[in-house]
C-alpha cells in the first residue's frame, strides 16, 4: 500500500498543471454552496435579529418592504414621508412609546439618521469615546462610519446635497462630532445620528440668519425703522451651528407637520399591540403599522426560493464538472498506454493499476477536500464582515 501511495504521489506532483486544474475544479465545485449556504444563514440571522428587536414600525401606506428596510438598515430607498402627528397619535393612543425615526439624508455615503434618545436606549447603544448629543447640529457617529472616514470627537462631517444643483437654496450642514458608539455590528455602526431637529435644519425647515442690526453689508438692508430691519435675498443662512449662532436658529410651521420616515412602535405588552395593528387596519387612515419580522421572513422567503435556482444551477455544473474529470482521466489513461503496458511488463496485475488510479483520484480528493474545509472555514469565520458588505449594504 506505501508503494502504491508513493509512486500515485509522485506521478501528481509531476503533473503539476493537470494536478492543480482538477483539485481548483473539484474545491470549487464543493465550497460554493457550502458558502452560499453560510452567507445565507448569516443573511437571515442578521436580518432577522434586527427585526425581531424591533415590534412595530409605523408608516404611510405603500412598500411595507420599503419602510421596514428605511428603518432597520437605513437603505437609500426612502419610503413616502409622515408627520410627527404619527407619534404624537401613538402617544396620545396610551398603549405604546413612539420613537420617530428620519433616515433620509446622506453624509459622504452614509445615512443621517436623525431620532430621539430613546433610540439609542431600545438598540442598546453606548458611547464609547466622547459624549451623547446635546446641542443643535451636534452628530454621534457608529464606530464603522468613524473608523473608515477617520474621525474623532471634536471633528466636523458635512452632510450631503441630494442634488448637485440644489435650487430652494438648501445649504449642506456642517455637523460637530460629539461622540463615537461602540460597535454593535449592525446597521448602526455606518450610521450618522443626529437629533430629528437637526435633521429638519438639513432639509432647509430650520435656518438661521445674520444679526441685522449688527450686518458690516449695507448692501443685504432694504428698509431699516426703529421697529423693523427689512433684509434682501443676500442674506446669508448659516450652514455650521455654533454656540455663537445657536440661539439665532428657529423654525417656521408647525413642529407635528415636519416630516419624519416612520416611527418605531414599542408597545407597552403584546395586547397593546395587537389592539394597534387594529386600529391601522382600516382602509381610511393614511398610516400603515407593520411587523418588521413578518416582512423580513416574507423577503427571506423569497431569498431561498432564489437559492434553490442556485443550487439547481450549481448541481448542473457539479454534474458537468465531474464528467469533465472523468474525461480527463480516460484521455489520461490512453495518453498513458506505454506507461501502463510497462507496468504490465514488470509484473504488476490490473488490480494493481486500478489501485494506481484509484489512489490518484484520492489524492486529488483529499487535497480538495482540505482546502474545501479550509475555505468554509475562511467564510464562516468572515461571513458576517461579508454579508454586511455583499448583501446588507
Amino acid at each position: 500500500m506505501i508503494e502504491t501511495l508513493y509512486v500515485a504521489w509522485r506521478y501528481v506532483t509531476y503533473n503539476k498543471i493537470k494536478t492543480v486544474t482538477l483539485v481548483a475544479c473539484v474545491t470549487l465545485i464543493g465550497v460554493l454552496p457550502l458558502a452560499l449556504q453560510l452567507f445565507l444563514n448569516e443573511s437571515a440571522r442578521q436580518l432577522l435579529s434586527r427585526a425581531e428587536s424591533t415590534p412595530l414600525v409605523m408608516g404611510a401606506k405603500g412598500s411595507s418592504l420599503d419602510l421596514a428596510m428605511n428603518t432597520l438598515y437605513f437603505d437609500d430607498e426612502v419610503p413616502e414621508l409622515i408627520s410627527m402627528a404619527a407619534a404624537e397619535e401613538i402617544t396620545q393612543s396610551d398603549l405604546a412609546a413612539p420613537i420617530p425615526v428620519y433616515a433620509r439624508f446622506q453624509a459622504r455615503g452614509f445615512p443621517i439618521v436623525g431620532t430621539s434618545f430613546d433610540y439609542f436606549d431600545v438598540r442598546g447603544l453606548e458611547i464609547e469615546q466622547g459624549r451623547s448629543l446635546a446641542l443643535l447640529g451636534e452628530c454621534v457617529l457608529g464606530a464603522t462610519v468613524a473608523e473608515r472616514l477617520g474621525l474623532k470627537p471634536g471633528d466636523s462631517l458635512v452632510s450631503s446635497p441630494e442634488t448637485v444643483f440644489d435650487i430652494a437654496g438648501i445649504y449642506p450642514l456642517k455637523m460637530k462630532v460629539v461622540g463615537v458608539l461602540q460597535r454593535a455590528y449592525t446597521s448602526d455602526d455606518l450610521a450618522v445620528f443626529v437629533d430629528l431637529k437637526s435633521a429638519w435644519v438639513i432639509q432647509g425647515l430650520g435656518h438661521g440668519h445674520e444679526d441685522l442690526a449688527r450686518a458690516k453689508d449695507p448692501s443685504v438692508i432694504l428698509d431699516r425703522s426703529d421697529r423693523n430691519v427689512i433684509a434682501n435675498a443676500k442674506l446669508v443662512q448659516y450652514t455650521e451651528i455654533t454656540e455663537s449662532n445657536l440661539d439665532d436658529f428657529h423654525f417656521h410651521g408647525d413642529p407635528e407637520a415636519y416630516p419624519v420616515s416612520a416611527v418605531i412602535v414599542i408597545p407597552h405588552d403584546v395586547k397593546s399591540g395587537t389592539i394597534l395593528r387594529g386600529r391601522y387596519v382600516e382602509q381610511d387612515t393614511s398610516y400603515q403599522m407593520i411587523t418588521p419580522k413578518e416582512v423580513i421572513d416574507g423577503l427571506l422567503a423569497n431569498i431561498f426560493r432564489i437559492k434553490n435556482v442556485l443550487d439547481a444551477v450549481i448541481f448542473i455544473v457539479g454534474l458537468a464538472t465531474v464528467l469533465a474529470i472523468t474525461l480527463v482521466f480516460t484521455l489520461s489513461l490512453r495518453l498513458r498506454q506505454r506507461e501502463i503496458h510497462t507496468i504490465f511488463k514488470l509484473g504488476c496485475s490490473r488490480l494493481t493499476m486500478v489501485r494506481l488510479l484509484g489512489t490518484e483520484i484520492l489524492i486529488i480528493l483529499l487535497t480538495s477536500a482540505a482546502l474545501c474545509g479550509a475555505l468554509v472555514v475562511v467564510v464562516n469565520y468572515y461571513s458576517h464582515d461579508l454579508v454586511r458588505v455583499l448583501f446588507i449594504r
